[in-house]
């Protein structure tokens, strides 16, 4: 039997009272800070403000977005998005200025292809439940490249390396559900895929998210913006 020297003992001690107290640290954190600033729009209204300021980036005209150094101390200790907005990483699909929003609008989760996983998940969460946002947007856009690739793995048999791979698979069963459609595979796997997180959201066994759906106050909707005219096709509404 092996003895314990009084170094190892003291050693062991003093690692458990530190895990111990960590643990404890842990347990006694509040969850949400009760304090925490939170928008007073519905869901339906913060919908609304994302289809005007989508309408009024397609005119040209002037945005009159919340910006500069005033705005930007005045959130500096808190923020009350309006919106969650799961977008695609694409360099042409900036969610704040197709919608027309400033600073401290929009609490964004974005990657390529627009996918949910247990990171991206938890982002929504706490938009939701920590931020008091009303509004959770999916949205794809025209010629999405990750779906792309996703369609050539369906179709062609391609296989990418890294993770680059295992990036698109998640995207895999949208394309399988939008070969039976016909027409244009790529737009309709684009619009499957958003329809799949959309209902992976909706139906997700977390009480952050059924509770207020529950109660009407979230709306989690798709929405496909098309890179040729600047337009955001909001569905699945819900």
């Amino acid at each position: 039997m092996t003895r314990m020297t009084r170094r190892g003992l003291l050693g062991c001690l003093c690692c458990g009272a530190a895990a111990a107290a960590c643990l404890g640290g842990f347990s006694a954190m509040p969850a949400f800070a009760a304090d925490s600033p939170r928008t007073n729009l519905t869901p339906t209204q913060a919908l609304d403000l994302l289809k005007k300021g989508n309408d009024t980036s397609l005119t040209d005209s002037p945005v009159r977005a919340v910006q500069g150094r005033d705005r930007r101390l005045e959130i500096a200790r808190g923020q009350a998005p309006i919106a969650v907005l799961v977008s695609c990483s694409d360099s042409r699909v900036p969610p704040e200025l197709l919608f027309g929003r400033g600073l401290g609008e929009l609490f964004i989760v974005r990657n390529a292809g627009n996918t949910v996983d247990t990171a991206a998940l938890g982002s929504i969460e706490y938009g939701v439940a920590q931020l008091g946002v009303p509004l959770v947007v999916v949205m794809g856009h025209e010629r999405c490249g990750a779906v792309e690739a996703a369609v050539s793995v369906v179709r062609d048999g391609a296989s990418f390396p890294g993770s680059i791979g295992r990036m698109i698979e998640p995207i895999v069963p949208a394309v399988i559900r939008a070969q039976r459609q016909g027409g244009d595979l790529l737009d309709a796997a684009v619009r499957e895929n958003i329809r799949g997180v959309v209902n992976r959201l909706r139906t997700a066994s977390e009480p952050m998210l059924l509770d207020p759906l529950r109660t009407g106050k979230l709306r989690i909707i798709g929405a496909r913006y098309d890179l040729d005219d600047g337009d955001v096709d909001f569905f699945d509404e819900g």
